[in-house]
């Protein structure tokens, strides 16, 4: 499932995703003449996404691209992830 905002609304996207067995939950357009299957309540989880997206960019190393290879930059998103989970369980007492 590819949740995106208007702006990746094109129909040649959508077309593609389908040809690919996904399923595409983007708004449609205002102008819009065709009419497409849209779920509000699974649009709202892409909130989730961007706000890690938001969180992880504090992590400079990661802002940056500092590593060249792409398993070093992997390896720094997910010991990024593991820090953000463990601030977000750590108790405050």
């Amino acid at each position: 499932m590819l949740l995106a905002d208007k702006a990746y609304g094109a129909k040649w996207l959508r077309d593609m995703l389908f040809e690919k067995g996904a399923w595409a939950n983007i708004p449609p357009k205002s102008n819009s003449r065709s009419s497409f299957v849209f779920s509000p309540f699974l649009y709202k989880q892409r909130n989730l996404v961007e706000r890690f997206f938001n969180k992880i960019k504090f992590f400079r190393r990661i802002a940056t691209r500092y590593d060249k290879l792409g398993q070093m930059y992997l390896a720094m998103v997910k010991l990024a992830s593991i820090r953000i989970i463990i601030r977000f369980y750590e108790s405050t007492a």
